[in-house]
């Protein structure tokens, strides 16, 4: 994962015993069985169940519920809220009434102190919240009552009510403790269709359905993630019967096919896969370098090979269907128009065929998380195409926890996305004031029309001013990457067929735990 602080589970399981495991993890209900519970495989886990750390931030959290929700189309719709919110003139001011007779999963009520805390919390330098600059418009916000919550902003933010799908969480148990470190991060309490039931890091995560629910009762009364982090792994005990459903890779899903008791689904998505090319590194810190890269890669045969046809060229952040995408950047590889660039820059091919300038040779690390097919597939066919312009890379796979401390000095296959706005996912991945914050800019690329691009698509509502400035800085990106973009993929499940009329959302990069066909696994109902 790249983009959030989710990281990935350091679990290894023995192929063998999962192709003979007949019994969900940690001996859960649910595998092969009643309608009423589900054990889903995949492939990550949150670091924290606190939204004031980041977790839900994008909804479908499960133990919590935010001011609003998305829809199977992504259209906003009240959830704490009573309605959708009354924006000023000015755009400037935001006020939710807030639904009546919720109470959190204690018993206790929810209320406009409730929201109020949550933000201010978030809002606070102190909490390690890695999202807090998609709330930087945020100038107040203060309870009206305690059915009431107004947000006054610094300046008017077309994106804003998509941001208050943030889950809230209940100041009587987090105020008394420090929200970095307290307890709430491992036990949380909300007011969603599910409570925590049990967490063994690295194994599973179980949720059951919560008694004090405001909405209507979940008919799947415990859903089990099991944290499998290896593809194929995952895939076998799928077949197995050990797991329901799982998230994977297009070309293990596509072995399931003509399985009469398994359905599968693909989600559209805005999740990519993208090279982060540190400005530090002495080869890749040249832009003549990695404008090359870009006009090297083969993004037409990833996605054939690597996606089975699941995707799209990735040409920037934003998928080439998306209203926002700017036409005419597509790109056609080039790689004599490569070869041509490093020749004028200075790179001289040596005997090897592997270039160099001023003694320093074209010769890099490239990092992927291990276990992750897709991505090794991505990097592996990056450094083959790399080569053939005189570029060597060296693919390595490795844990999160050795892959971070590198990703300043050496480059990664890293996967991002956001849905909702075109702020959400361009400002944290490109503007300078984030370089270095975590996965935020993972390269340090600063390029000042970028920034000031970014900063007028957030601090407008109008609709074309904020087109314009993101077709800056997508055309900005063409002429000077940061990253290669690789390709846009679509998202790959594998479900048993024992549940109906189950939908999938546009989904963000983060999918699998959240994401997926059970994104509204509170509303399925058996079939028959």
């Amino acid at each position: 994962m790249a983009g959030r602080r989710i990281r990935i589970v350091a679990a290894v399981v023995a192929l063998g015993a999962a192709a003979t495991a007949c019994s969900a993890p940690g001996g859960e209900s649910g595998a092969e069985g009643a309608a009423d519970s589900v054990v889903l495989g995949v492939a990550t886990e949150p670091d924290s169940l606190s939204p004031l750390l980041g977790y839900g931030k994008d909804g479908n959290s499960k133990i919590f519920d935010g001011l609003l929700e998305l829809g199977a189309d992504l259209t906003l719709r009240p959830a704490l809220a009573a309605d959708l919110p009354q924006v000023s003139p000015d755009g400037r001011t935001y006020t939710y009434t807030l639904r009546d007779g919720v109470t959190f999963s204690d018993g206790k009520p929810f209320t406009a102190a409730d929201v109020v805390f949550t933000y201010e919390t978030i809002l606070d330098e102190k909490t390690n919240n890695p999202n807090r600059s998609e709330l930087a418009a945020v100038d107040s916000v203060r309870a009206d009552g305690e059915g009431k919550v107004v947000f006054r902003l610094k300046y008017p933010y077309a994106a804003f009510a998509a941001r208050t799908v943030l889950p809230i969480v209940p100041r009587h148990v987090a105020a008394g403790q420090d929200p970095n470190t307290g307890s709430f991060n491992t036990d949380p309490i909300g007011t969603g269709p599910y409570v925590l039931a049990d967490w063994r890091k690295g194994e599973k995560v179980v949720f059951k359905a919560n008694p004090r629910y405001w909405g209507t009762k979940p008919e799947v009364e415990r859903v089990t993630m099991a944290i499998v982090t290896d593809d194929d792994v995952r895939a076998t005990r799928l077949r197995s019967g050990d797991l329901d459903g799982a998230v994977l890779p297009p070309a293990l899903a596509a072995t399931f096919k003509g399985d009469r008791d398994r359905k599968t689904y693909r989600a559209k998505s805005y999740d990519y896969r993208a090279v982060s090319l540190p400005t530090a590194n002495k080869v890749t810190g040249d832009p003549a370098v990695r404008r090359a890269l870009d006009l090297a890669v083969d993004r037409e045969t990833m996605v054939d090979k690597i996606l089975n046809g699941a995707g799209r060229p990735a040409y920037g952040p934003l998928p080439s269907n998306d209203t926002w995408f700017a036409k005419g950047t597509e790109r056609a590889r080039d790689t004599d128009g490569a070869a041509r660039l490093l020749d004028r820059a200075g790179w001289k091919a040596g005997a090897d065929g592997i270039r160099a300038k001023g003694g320093v040779r074209a010769a890099f690390t490239l990092y992927h998380p291990a276990g992750d097919k897709v991505r090794r597939d991505h990097a592996l066919a990056y450094a083959s195409d790399a080569k053939r312009i005189g570029v060597d890379i060296t693919v390595k796979s490795a844990t999160w926890a050795v892959i971070e401390p590198e990703m300043g000095r050496q480059a990664v296959l890293a996967g991002f996305g956001s849905i909702g706005d075109p702020d959400f996912g361009l400002y944290t991945l490109l503007h300078s004031t984030l370089a270095g914050d975590g996965y935020n800019n993972m390269p340090r690329y600063t390029n000042p029309a970028v920034d000031r691009a970014l900063d007028d698509g957030r601090r407008t509502r109008d609709t074309a001013a904020r087109k314009a400035a993101y077709d800056t800085v997508q055309r900005e990106l063409a002429k000077d990457p940061g990253y290669t973009f690789l390709t846009h993929l679509e998202h790959v499940y594998v479900l048993a067929d024992r549940w109906k009329d189950l939908t999938t959302q546009v989904e963000p990069h983060e999918h699998g735990f959240s994401s997926g066909p059970w994104w509204n696994v509170e509303d399925w109902k058996p079939q028959g």
